[in-house]
């Protein structure tokens, strides 16, 4: 039960965080979204087919762990002898930064941009109608983002 309770908490507060974080997306003005999902999906498999995955199991170092005096209220201690901790191990997809780089020229190729937009302060959360963006705007300094719970977003033109 505890462990349950656990993982709904760092689910949560992993929702939480991403919420917080800006939106990023490909914009190209006039878009449908629909048709940047698409291409996007286009551009990631062309990517994949390009630069595969390429998986390496990597070992951080071991770590020395130095020994402790542990004393009680009666001044009797004890030493306890130091130990290596093994390191982590770990994998690493050693293509992965090539294969976004690939991804961003085909996108780039397509004519989008990736756009960091702002969040939308409070106010301009609820006072706006609560719908997903069907159409990339023209993006101004005024522009930011709300972002839902589902993973969809609305981008949205604040009062100057």
């Amino acid at each position: 039960m505890r462990h349950a309770i656990y993982l709904l908490r760092t689910a949560a507060l992993a929702g939480a965080l991403v919420a917080c974080t800006p939106l990023t997306v490909y914009h190209r003005q006039g878009t449908a979204v629909a048709t940047m999902r698409a291409d996007l999906l286009a551009c990631e498999v062309s990517a994949l087919a390009d630069v595969p995955v390429a998986n390496q199991i990597r070992r951080e170092p071991p770590r020395y762990i130095p020994a402790r005096r542990f004393c009680d209220a009666d001044g009797d201690c004890v030493t306890r002898g130091g130990f290596f901790e093994e390191g982590r191990v770990f994998t690493v997809d050693v293509n992965a930064d090539l294969r976004d780089r690939v991804e961003a020229q085909c996108m780039a190729d397509e004519g989008y941009v990736p756009q960091t937009l702002p969040n939308c302060p409070n106010s301009v959360f609820r006072a706006v109608p609560k719908t997903q963006t069907a159409v990339l705007p023209r993006l101004t300094p005024n522009t930011c983002a709300i972002k839902y719970q589902d993973g969809t977003w609305q981008i949205v033109e604040q009062a100057g």
